[in-house]
């Protein structure tokens, strides 16, 4: 017999609070380490939208279906539904940079 492993959640932070006040952090710190978190989400999703945006202009490009787009970005067509509709939530910037790459994009990360 093993024992059961606890896995209740005690604490949930709610969608508009500061996870890093709930951390312990002064409030000084919690919020400007919470801006500086947003600010980073902001731009990854940017970047990712901006993928998204030329694998979509490439399937319309080549004019095909998204299945046929899905077989050569290795990829569930679904999965193109999802790129085409930007639903930025769902990928990774890795995952879009392969795909990027399976149709002969290169992609470029300046850091400034």
């Amino acid at each position: 017999m093993t024992d059961k492993i606890d896995v209740a959640s005690r604490h949930v932070t709610p969608a508009d609070g500061n996870i890093f006040a709930d951390l312990g952090f002064s409030d000084e710190k919690a919020a400007a380490l919470l801006a500086e978190s947003d600010q980073e989400i902001q731009q990854a999703v940017k970047m990712k939208k901006a993928l998204m945006q030329k694998i979509a202009c490439w399937i319309k490009t080549e004019g095909i279906r998204q299945s046929e787009a899905a077989q050569v970005l290795h990829v569930s067509r679904p999965r193109v539904s999802d790129v085409v509709n930007q639903k930025t939530e769902k990928f990774t910037l890795d995952s879009l940079v392969s795909m990027a790459a399976n149709i002969g994009m290169k992609v470029r990360i300046v850091i400034e």
